[in-house]
């Protein structure tokens, strides 16, 4: 009897938690119905949606792929060539030219105190910084300006005559062999008649209207004051012998006939460069920004001088030189301003 009652007494105490579990749950779902009649709004299940987990991968500003871009020759490697010190003095002359051949400088006084790597930036090893590295590779060649070829030695001197507003150094100086001299080291490993990936100075794309210095003033008050000045006229050296930042217009700047009174000279080199602290890999400007602020640097008063054999042929013209006459029917405002997209391809159709 033990035996037959023990399991008789646990299907009892099964069945009676069964039935109070059942009146329970039936007494939990009647009273949450009578919640809901009673007008009571229950918290109800909010399914969350899946969102797919994105990577943030940072997007490259660069105005080039650094892959394969041009690279300076290693400074220190310099002592090995038989020339070091004749390229050494190059070198100092192009980073300090204000020094040596400017208003007070001590081998000849021939500039107007501006150094040559105000525009060639870091002594021209900067890539897009309007470097030297094609200089020996490239020169000499047959330029549109001159309608004649040029070597290294007339590319120079055209630039003592309008980016320093000077004047030629003779063609067998110390002066110029040492910057030769330093120019073919720069491009001792560019093979002949190549021009390496960062040479020169960055195109900027072109816009659908004209530059506006209107709009350029505004970029340069917020973005070039800090180093030009609110007159444009730099920050001269203590010493007198040079501007720590260059005059960008004024009787001291480069003048009329200078490539960066180019717009798109002027545009793509801020691009790349400029406020301080750019770089090719991480500019600060935006393309309107460029073109603008060089509408507004380039409208403003600066040296004239004459050079009457310039572009014999004008068809040769850049799109952007602004000094009549053309082979074309734009105005000299529009070739100085733009737009030039309609010039661009009334050009190409010359050739």
């Amino acid at each position: 009897m033990k035996e037959i009652g023990k399991p008789f007494l646990q299907l009892i105490t099964l069945v009676l938690s069964l039935l109070v579990l059942a009146s329970l749950l039936v007494g939990v779902i009647g009273f949450v119905i009578y919640l809901s009649y009673s007008g009571v709004n229950l918290p109800a299940f909010k399914e969350e949606p899946v969102v797919a987990q994105v990577e943030n991968t940072p997007v490259s500003k660069a105005l080039m792929d650094p892959t394969g871009m041009w690279q300076a020759p290693d400074w220190a490697s310099v002592d090995t060539e038989p020339n070091a010190d004749e390229i050494k003095y190059g070198r100092e002359l192009i980073a300090n030219t204000s020094e040596y051949l400017g208003p007070n400088g001590k081998v000849k006084k021939i500039s107007n105190g501006l150094n040559c790597q105000n525009c060639h930036l870091q002594a021209g090893t900067v890539p897009l910084g309007n470097n030297y590295s094609a200089a020996a590779s490239t020169y000499p060649k047959v330029r549109g300006r001159s309608g004649t070829s040029e070597d290294i030695e007339m590319r120079i001197n055209g630039c003592f005559q309008r980016s320093l507003n000077g004047d030629a150094l003779p063609r067998d100086s110390k002066e110029m062999k040492a910057m030769v001299a330093y120019m073919n080291w720069l491009g001792q490993e560019v093979p002949k008649g190549e021009k390496p990936m960062g040479a020169g100075i960055y195109e900027v794309p072109l816009l659908d209207r004209a530059a506006d210095p209107v709009k350029g003033k505004l970029v340069y008050d917020r973005q070039c004051v800090a180093c030009h000045m609110a007159d444009g006229q730099g920050l001269a050296k203590p010493d007198g012998t040079g501007y720590t930042y260059p005059p960008l217009w004024g009787e001291h700047s480069y003048n009329q006939k200078a490539g960066l009174f180019r717009m798109s000279r002027f545009a793509g080199y801020v691009k790349a460069n400029m406020p301080f602290g750019a770089t090719y890999e991480n500019p600060m400007l935006s393309d309107e920004e460029a073109w603008d602020v060089a509408a507004y640097v380039n409208s403003l008063d600066r040296p004239t001088r004459d050079f009457p054999n310039d572009w014999p042929d004008i068809s040769k013209k850049p799109m952007d030189h602004p000094f009549g006459p053309y082979a074309d029917e734009f105005s000299e405002e529009q070739h100085k301003f733009g737009p030039f997209k309609p010039i661009k391809e009334a050009i190409a159709k010359l050739k």
